[in-house]
């Protein structure tokens, strides 16, 4: 059996074309921009510059522009989970895991060139969620899940004597995940870190109660 051969000295022909884009580096510009500007805001064309993909690629690589604000927007909530994560486990008192759990987010929220940027759930996402389902899902479990780290770190302390018997952690849960989202609108809003950090301690005071220093 004789095998087709092409014309000497040529190459085979590569399919398709190489990938001249990092997936995980243009997401993170479109996380960027979404996180600044929402949905409506941001453009296609806004979209492609600064990602340095054309239109094609964009819908080739994450899909239409709701999914990738999506994928974005889940890519913020993983980014934010490891970053916060190993503190909620740690085994300081609750104090100072509180204090930690406030400092970590201030790094995050004051963090961007052109500006404090915030907290995408509160900020962005909520707002979008109004008009979107599958986004209000998003928001409603990233709340959900912020509560229920708070609450197992009250619970905790509890348990280990660092607050009173009639303590609530749910409650406790509550109010310092609303602390996390005061703290992240008056950073967008250039609140200055100190006057942030004073807020930060006057809630910890309150949230701890007797609980050792």
């Amino acid at each position: 059996m004789v095998q087709k051969t092409g014309k000497p000295g040529s190459e085979p022909k590569r399919r398709g074309r190489p990938r001249a884009y990092e997936p995980d580096v243009a997401l993170g510009k479109a996380l960027d921009l979404f996180r600044k500007g929402g949905f409506a805001a941001t453009s296609l064309d806004d979209l492609s510059a600064a990602t340095g993909m054309n239109r094609p690629s964009l819908y080739g690589a994450f899909g239409d522009k709701r999914e990738l604000y999506i994928k974005s927007y889940q890519r913020y909530r993983d980014d934010a989970r490891a970053a916060l994560s190993e503190v909620f486990r740690s085994e300081l008192s609750l104090r100072k895991r509180l204090e930690r759990i406030y400092a970590v987010a201030l790094d995050m929220y004051l963090s961007g060139e052109d500006g404090p940027k915030g907290c995408f759930t509160v900020l962005t996402a909520a707002s979008d969620a109004v008009h979107d389902p599958a986004i209000r899902a998003m928001v409603i479990d990233a709340l959900s899940e912020l509560d229920k780290a708070f609450a197992r770190c009250f619970r905790l302390a509890k348990d280990k004597g660092e607050l009173p018997e009639a303590a609530d952690p749910v409650a406790l849960g509550q109010l310092g995940s609303a602390t996390i989202h005061t703290i992240a609108l008056r950073a967008r809003a250039h609140v200055p870190r100190k006057e942030l950090e004073a807020i930060v301690r006057n809630a910890v005071g309150v949230m701890c109660g007797t609980a050792a220093k």
